[in-house]
């Protein structure tokens, strides 16, 4: 049976059969959990379907292993709908915070606690591992209902516990409920269903992940009346109680204790999966070490390096760096030293970069160099590559990213791969002589490597054969030895989403649309290279750009490629995703920019200010995103 191919409200698109998958790890996306749990249909082993006589059971449990009482501060941490958080409330405790990264399930505990008429029951949207909460200020944190564990990498795992222990006072009690994972492993049923409730069921398929550690689930939400409604994966990290007593002791917890295992007694009937035998742990915070008191912290060392105003560069007007280039970078220099906590030099002198990092070595680089090193696009990668060699850190992707990405036909077929959606085309490398007629017009005819719109004119877009051939002859001329991509021309809306960050905190900006309604009729819809480079240009004067008016599916939709090509890719710090429709209304893919334009009057800080960020404010958080990244903030704290 085909399934429409309609998106889910997690973002995700909807499989192309309801059949089984002979490899759920492949179809695992690589940041399933950011769309997953702010979607209207979770995960349900646990998250969707309820029962109150198990919920009671459960704290009767964790009061029983803890001794808290009512009159103890307690924080319910990845609280779902706030079963548990409710169940306190009703035996009396007074102050009680669920926290929760679904904005659904956390709006759903607000209205059942207003119901309920509880004072002293109140919850927050957050994520588990840097939720906002004042430190050492509860009596006891709770992660019940096997909610530990769904980060793609164990490091997340860990941030959660130290961010559960800083909320803890002294002596506060832990409770962790996890499935245990040795079982797990041996007993897991690859196949199962039940019903979530009278009008829903899901299909469930699971396996094990190739390393060993994780299970892999896929479940496939069905509405009795209206057909599936959800087709979505997830994974688990599996825990043996030594696996997690010693994470726990290594951020701070003590007196680690298995109780009693949960043997999965229900009253819900089919599949208890993931409910099954859990393990119940307590472990207590430890009285935090004094931390050195530092007089003062020194300032981070930052060297900016830039594109070389004394070399040729094909790509700008007239084959040099212009005012409006020495403009953007003075604008640029203003702003990063209004930054509080750097000392910055910028260095632009390509002749001498090697010598002068080798002989300086700066904390960190910001690497604004997307012309490459000197002067040359195709270099671009050499400017990271030189800063590994010195061992040097810096901000923005690694070598490879930048050279993949700079090779638009190789960045499509990969996300061709992950079932994002790329435009129709054909590369035309330089030794062939005969072009490939596209079977249908209008076509994109643009150099498959590059960037800052070379090569693409009003020309750009072909409507026959002929058209198409003339514009071939001008390419090989204007960038010799270079493929071409013939791709089909897409006539809808254009859109770019901006990420700011690394795995863990990486940030989406507004989504921003390019705006063609004041073109002249007569050219086409195209992003060109006038529209970046002359300021006679129509291209120049009347296109501008806009905050998307788009719903909350598409804009899921665009953010989630855009996140799984990030990683995927391994872009860092940032990057910028350009994407078109169709005529249909779908988005596709057209370019991936890792280390995009950073200049005032760009994408990226147009999308950082319909956020409210202004100029510098966008170039610190790339700033502090690479030195994150790099663990920096606690080498320059102990080196002061």
């Amino acid at each position: 049976m085909n399934v429409s191919g309609k998106a889910t409200e997690s973002g995700n698109r909807a499989a192309r059969t309801l059949g089984p998958v002979s490899d759920l790890e492949r179809h695992l996306p690589a940041d399933w959990w950011r769309t997953l749990f702010n979607a209207m249909y979770l995960k349900t082993d646990g998250d969707v379907v309820e029962n109150g006589d198990n919920t009671r059971e459960e704290v009767d449990r964790v009061l029983n292993a803890t001794g808290l009482s009512p009159s103890d501060r307690v924080l319910d941490l990845c609280c779902g709908q706030g079963r548990h958080a409710l169940e306190l409330a009703a035996r009396g405790f007074g102050d009680v915070l669920g926290i929760d990264r679904s904005r659904y399930l956390v709006r759903l505990a607000r209205r059942r606690a207003r119901q309920a008429g509880y004072q002293g029951l109140h919850f927050s949207e957050g994520d588990a591992r840097n939720f906002k909460h004042p430190e050492s200020t509860r009596d006891g944190v709770l992660i019940l209902g096997n909610s530990f564990g769904y980060f793609e990498h164990a490091e997340d795992d860990l941030a959660v516990l130290r961010r559960a222990r800083r909320a803890l006072v002294p002596g506060g009690t832990l409770v962790l409920d996890i499935v245990d994972g040795t079982w797990m492993a041996a007993n897991f049923e690859p196949r199962s269903w039940e019903w979530i409730d009278e009008r829903h069921f899901v299909n469930r398929e699971r396996s094990l992940s190739a390393d060993g550690p994780r299970i892999i689930s896929r479940e496939v939400v069905t509405d009795a009346e209206s057909g599936v409604i959800a087709d979505q994966f997830y994974a688990e990290r599996l825990y043996t109680f030594d696996d997690i007593a010693t994470r726990l002791r290594d951020v701070g917890f003590g007196n680690v204790v298995l109780h009693d295992d949960i043997e999965g007694r229900s009253s819900r009937g089919g599949d208890l999966g993931m409910m099954a035998h859990r393990m119940l742990i307590t472990a207590i915070a430890d009285k935090p070490q004094p931390k050195r008191r530092l007089d003062r912290i020194r300032p981070l060392e930052l060297a900016v390096v830039l594109g070389d105003p004394r070399l040729p560069d094909i790509v700008k007007r007239d084959g040099q760096f212009g005012a409006e280039d020495l403009d953007t970078v003075a604008r640029m220099r203003t702003a990063v030293e209004t930054l509080d906590g750097f000392e910055a030099r910028f260095l632009d002198d390509h002749a001498t970069l090697f010598e002068t990092l080798a002989r300086t070595k700066p904390d960190l680089v910001f690497n604004l160099c997307d012309e490459g090193y000197t002067n040359q696009a195709l270099m671009e990668l050499h400017v990271p590559a030189m800063l590994e060699i010195l061992g040097i850190p810096y901000t923005g992707a690694g070598p490879t990213c930048l050279g993949l990405c700079y090779h638009k036909e190789k960045t499509n077929a990969i996300a061709a791969s992950m079932e994002i959606p790329v435009p129709l085309e054909t590369c035309y490398l330089p030794d062939e002589h005969a072009a490939n007629i596209p079977s249908s017009f209008p076509a994109l005819v643009k150099p498959a490597w590059g960037d800052s719109s070379l090569g693409i004119d009003e020309d750009a877009v072909v409507h026959d054969a002929s058209a198409l051939l003339a514009y071939r002859e001008r390419l090989r001329a204007l960038v010799p030895g270079v493929p071409l991509l013939i791709q089909e021309f897409l006539p809808g809306r254009e859109f770019s989403v901006g990420l700011i960050g690394n795995t863990g905190q990486l940030d989406a900006l507004p989504v921003l649309e390019v705006d063609y309604s004041h073109l002249p009729d007569s050219l086409p819809r195209i992003l060109s290279y006038a529209s970046k480079w002359d300021p006679q240009s129509p291209y120049w004067l009347q296109l501008s750009y806009r905050e998307a008016n788009i719903d909350e599916e598409l804009r899921a939709r665009l953010v989630a490629y855009s996140r799984i090509l990030f990683e995927r890719l391994e872009c860092r710090d940032y990057a910028r995703f350009d994407f078109r429709c169709n005529a249909f209304g779908e988005p596709k893919l057209l370019e991936v920019n890792p280390n995009p334009g950073w200049c005032w009057d760009g994408k990226l800080n147009l999308m950082a200010g319909f956020a409210g960020l202004d100029y510098a404010v966008m170039l610190r958080r790339i700033i502090e995103a690479g030195a994150r990244r790099y663990g920096l903030e606690a080498s320059l704290l102990a080196r002061a």
